[in-house]
């Protein structure tokens, strides 16, 4: 079973640089968007033989998530529960008969880490929810999740180290994720790959690949020995992220 994730950086803007054919070639049975930037019914972007769900921010223009899936839920749910996370668009959960799905765009700290604190009651709000579904049953998150956890998953660790996405406080949020029984699919599989996800706009960032790997997908540790492979497809371009892959042996 093949899962895709890609912050798109708005739907509209991608959509004419190829993302119907990259949607069809990558072929995914769950295909995962973050930073959609629509409204309800500002985009009519179906594909034969899915069905889509969408969570939209209250702001217009703003963050936002969506999944195609060939597969139809057992249930759906948006955002985590907790109303002063609720009004972004960013998390939508479907709940499939073996798991949960778990689509995310976490909010950035931002210029000056006006938003870290912010950022780290999220962290701790989500995690809470995590934990509850992954006792239900267990749990793939994938998204932009804003944070680099480790020195090799950025190029200039030093000179971005009290930067958003590289604090010690996101990092160490991170870790205790992870900690709490959760893997990181791609640091599973390649433990000691350097590649990464996404790149600046700014600085030539992309031609020199000065880039962050911040999109991942995080599965229960449980579903570790169902992981038969994790790509990052850096090839393909339209955003300043490119697409993230997992496939499971479901």
């Amino acid at each position: 079973m093949k899962f895709i994730s890609w912050n798109v950086n708005g739907l509209r803007a991608v959509a004419g640089k190829g993302f119907a054919d990259i949607f069809v070639e990558l072929d995914a049975d769950f295909f995962c968007l973050q930073e959609t930037k629509l409204q309800e019914g500002q985009i009519d972007m179906e594909f034969p033989g899915y069905r889509s769900y969408w969570c939209y921010a209250d702001k217009k223009g703003y963050s936002g998530t969506a999944i195609y899936t060939k597969h139809d839920p057992v249930s759906v749910r948006y955002g985590i529960g907790v109303d002063e996370h609720d009004h972004e668009g960013r998390v939508i959960t479907l709940e499939m008969p073996e798991f949960f799905l778990v689509c995310a765009y976490v909010p950035n700290s931002q210029d000056g880490l006006r938003r870290l604190d912010y950022r780290m009651q999220w962290e701790e709000d989500m995690r809470t929810y995590l934990k509850g579904l992954d006792a239900v049953k267990p749990v793939i998150l994938c998204g932009d999740l804003n944070v680099a956890h480790q020195e090799i998953d950025i190029k200039n660790p030093a000179s971005n180290r009290r930067n958003a996405g590289f604090t010690d406080e996101e990092r160490e949020k991170f870790t205790t994720l992870l900690g709490s029984g959760f893997t990181d699919s791609w640091r599973f599989c390649h433990p000691d790959e350097v590649k990464y996800s996404w790149w600046s706009y700014r600085f030539r960032a992309r031609e020199n690949n000065a880039g962050w790997r911040i999109d991942y997908f995080v599965v229960s540790d449980r579903l570790r020995p169902l992981i038969a492979g994790t790509e990052i497809h850096n090839e393909i371009f339209g955003s300043d992220h490119c697409p993230v892959e997992l496939d499971l042996t479901l």
